[in-house]
């Protein structure tokens, strides 16, 4: 019988991201998946109120942290891994593949200096590799598309798939970030799908449409009945046109510029500069207005 995570979620609305813990009730020992550090873009300054209710909440359950997961370098939110490994512990980790989005925005920021090689998390994870956390198997998917370097987390009976799948109602992601990809984000959908019905997908996002309440699963079997762009079992071809066509209508996530230089490397602010104070970089013009 597979074994079942406890899962608690984390919804951080000003960026519409889901946070996860999920623990082997058995053992007690658990894992956080995805944690924001918080920023607010008009002050430029960073908070830790997600990444103290995540702390609060597994040290009042009980829960020994092993890992603290991302799934890759997000666009629209600062990763909190290093800040809660350094007050709780825990393994930090993402896909392999985030040395090539390191170098890829390393040139777009002009960081000659900022190290490319991964060193900034504590693993590097490779499709197909496996871990436990506590008694439960994890296994790493790597699932580009949305970027370079994503990768999905199989926890049991419980799949944390970052930015591949939206909720049904809102199909899937983007695939326009530099580095990304409509048919590599088709090929790592169907592999998800190809997971077990009963697989409880849990999404990265949801900008709750129609005014609903935001939502954060649903079952292999339920997006294969009723997400919006797999429903009726496209082609890639027609996957691709119905994605590439949604993608050259979005602007560019407001934090994107932010986040990412943060991201890269591992979650940790820019150096100071002599005054005791960090800076962020913007590349004027290096992105079209949308």
């Amino acid at each position: 019988m597979t074994p079942s995570p406890v899962v608690k979620t984390f919804w951080d609305e000003p960026t519409g991201s889901w946070q996860y813990v999920f623990h082997d009730p058995q053992t007690m020992k658990g894992a956080i998946v995805d944690p924001v550090l918080d920023f607010d873009p008009l002050a430029a300054a960073t908070g830790t109120k997600n990444a103290d209710a995540i702390i609060a909440y597994v040290q009042d359950a009980g829960i020994e942290i092993t890992h603290i997961l991302d799934t890759h370098p997000h666009a629209d939110h600062f990763s909190a891994a290093p800040y809660i490994k350094s007050k709780i512990g825990g393994t930090t980790a993402i896909g392999e593949h985030v040395k090539k989005v390191q170098k890829l925005w390393q040139g777009i920021y002009n960081l000659p200096d900022l190290p490319t090689d991964g060193a900034q998390w504590d693993v590097l994870f490779a499709d197909g590799d496996e871990f436990t956390v506590g008694g439960i198997p994890v296994r790493v998917i790597f699932s580009p598309g949305h970027t370079l370097a994503s990768i999905t987390y199989v926890a049991g009976d419980a799949a944390f798939v970052h930015d591949t799948f939206m909720m049904p109602d809102s199909g899937t992601s983007r695939a326009d970030f530099p580095g990304g990809s409509s048919a590599d984000l088709y090929a790592s959908l169907m592999k998800i799908l190809a997971l077990p019905d009963e697989t409880r997908l849990y999404v990265g996002h949801d900008y709750a449409p129609d005014g609903r309440e935001a939502q954060c699963c649903a079952t292999v079997a339920e997006h294969k009945a009723r997400n919006i762009h797999l429903k009726d079992s496209p082609s890639e071809a027609e996957y691709r046109a119905v994605r590439d066509k949604r993608d050259g209508t979005l602007p560019l996530p407001k934090l994107m510029l932010a986040a990412l230089q943060v991201n890269i490397r591992g979650g940790r602010l820019p150096e100071a500069e002599e005054n005791g104070r960090s800076y962020l970089k913007i590349p004027l013009n290096h992105f079209e207005p949308r």
